[in-house]
């Protein structure tokens, strides 16, 4: 009974952070954006297809795509999109989202409007 009950207690919380939100709402001074759970703000790009991202090699390392856990599900407006590597990212009603490099810290959103086709994601 006590090897059970110690058992569940392991499972919980190695369960913990891959049942954990990926995703918080954050005030900016351009109003509330979408944010990875440390905060930093989200991005769409247009040249993306829905459930299709086309931000590879040199814009993958200014844009970084956001990444799930292999154990992530989608739910609701949030997907999983695979890229060519096999890796999941995440994607708002299909659009792949992205990190900015340029992005220091939480509530930046300097990637918002980017040659006009980079756009801070809205909750």
């Amino acid at each position: 009974m006590k090897a059970r009950l110690l058992l569940s207690i392991a499972l919980i919380a190695l369960a913990g952070p891959a049942l954990a939100q990926p995703f918080m709402s954050v005030e900016t001074s351009g109003g509330k954006v979408l944010a990875d759970e440390k905060g930093m703000t989200l991005y769409t790009f247009d040249n993306d297809k829905k459930g299709e991202s086309s931000c590879y090699d040199a814009c993958a390392a200014n844009w970084p795509p956001y990444l799930a856990a292999s154990s992530a599900t989608a739910e609701g407006a949030y997907s999983l999109v695979t890229r060519k590597d096999g890796k999941k990212q995440w994607a708002l009603n299909g659009m792949p989202l992205y990190l900015f490099v340029k992005d220091m810290k939480q509530g930046d959103m300097t990637g918002d409007g980017v040659k006009g086709i980079w756009h801070a994601a809205r909750p």
